[in-house]
């Protein structure tokens, strides 16, 4: 049996790339910059780096799961050439009230809920502890806390607005993703 490792759970738009509405191509995304640098710091540094997004966008008909998949692949691509790579990705494509059916759904893979770090720690050998949750929006530092990891609110994408009205205080604020990997790095 593999040795559980330790993992940065990342929110993809506004954490990673630039959060700019619903994304339904991979010619649309924009990485937020240092971020790219900051994953391959995370893996030189011996953490798994693991994606996690609610993707609605697929509850309300916008694009597909295979699109969500496709521009996912895109980002593994660009991150793999700047040096880092990207773990594993997971993502909810539910809606609680829009959408149709399938996805119009209360579930336990949209975060807040912590269905998908679950999944991922059992999937790829993850240790809870030691381990980070970094995103932009309440419901990022919200699944953090709820599976025990130290969380870090981010500044970009939606944060600045949402900083103001976090439930829960995180661990760190961060300006960036590159900041947020500085201060997990040095502990």
């Amino acid at each position: 049996m593999q040795e559980k490792g330790k993992a940065v759970f990342l929110d993809r738009d506004g954490t990673i790339i630039e959060d700019t509405g619903y994304i339904t191509s991979p010619a649309e995304i924009k990485f937020i910059p240092g971020s790219i640098e900051a994953i391959k710091k995370l893996n030189e540094a011996g953490y798994k780096v693991i994606v996690i997004s609610n993707q609605a966008g697929v509850a309300r008909g916008i694009l597909s799961e295979n699109m969500v998949q496709t521009i996912d692949k895109a980002i593994y691509r660009q991150v793999l050439s700047g040096g880092g790579h990207i773990d594993a990705s997971y993502y909810c494509p539910h809606h609680p009230e829009h959408g149709v059916y399938p996805y119009k759904q209360i579930c336990e893979c949209r975060k807040p809920r912590p269905g998908l770090i679950k999944k991922a720690v059992k999937e790829k050998e993850i240790e809870l502890a030691g381990s980070f949750m970094v995103g932009d929006k309440s419901s990022d530092i919200e699944t953090g806390q709820c599976t025990g990891l130290k969380t870090v609110f981010v500044r970009t994408g939606h944060g600045r607005a949402e900083e103001k009205a976090l439930k829960e205080k995180p661990d760190h604020i961060a300006n960036d993703l590159a900041e947020a990997v500085r201060w997990i790095l040095n502990g």
